[in-house]
């Protein structure tokens, strides 16, 4: 009787352990250091890549936003030659692309819904986008969107920036979430896009 009862104690200790241990990988694998990372606070965390003010030359006038997507950098040019340059997440292979647009509108928590060709492609691979998700703290898109032009893209948040600084998105330029909101206040609409690769 008495092992039976040490038997319980023990599965149901187990029981209560695992929830725990769940939650605490909570986050993502980092496959570089092969260990799991919970981000320091969610939605988003700060970008891997620390934005700064730096020198800038060429032939922008203040307001326009420069996209290297070799250099996966964004830069905000400012008066006197300078700018602000970001860490940006770009398109990956075979969705990089290039041009000159407009900021044709901005949104606070914007709501996304992802087009039909990602929906098919994504089920492809076995994975089931929404046809629509409301603005928030758990949306892809993050806190502020910069729509670009007439085009599907968009410079916008994440909830997921380990990925700045790298070739991750569908075609977006992601930032993260202090990083957009940063941006999002010193852009007006109709400020030049230029998307370099």
């Amino acid at each position: 009787m008495k092992t039976y009862f040490y038997a319980m104690i023990v599965i149901l200790a187990g029981s209560f352990l695992l929830p725990a241990e769940v939650s605490a990988r909570a986050g993502y694998f980092d496959h570089s250091t092969n260990t799991w990372v919970t981000p320091k606070y969610h939605p988003g965390g700060k970008s891997p890549v620390r934005r700064k003010k730096v020198s800038f030359k060429g032939p922008y006038t203040p307001g326009t936003i420069v996209i290297d997507t070799s250099e996966r950098r964004l830069y905000h040019v400012l008066p006197n030659g300078k700018a602000m340059k970001y860490g940006v997440g770009v398109g990956k292979t075979g969705f990089q692309w290039a041009g000159t647009h407009r900021v044709t509108r901005k949104a606070e928590w914007p709501s996304w819904t992802p087009p039909a060709q990602m929906r098919a492609r994504e089920r492809r691979k076995g994975r089931i986008l929404p046809s629509y998700m409301p603005g928030g703290p758990n949306n892809p898109m993050g806190a502020r969107a910069l729509y670009i032009g007439s085009t599907l893209y968009r410079i916008h948040g994440t909830t997921e920036p380990w990925t700045i600084g790298s070739e991750v998105s569908s075609g977006c330029i992601r930032m993260a979430n202090e990083d957009v909101i940063h941006l999002y206040k010193s852009v007006t609409v109709g400020a030049k896009i230029v998307v370099k690769r």
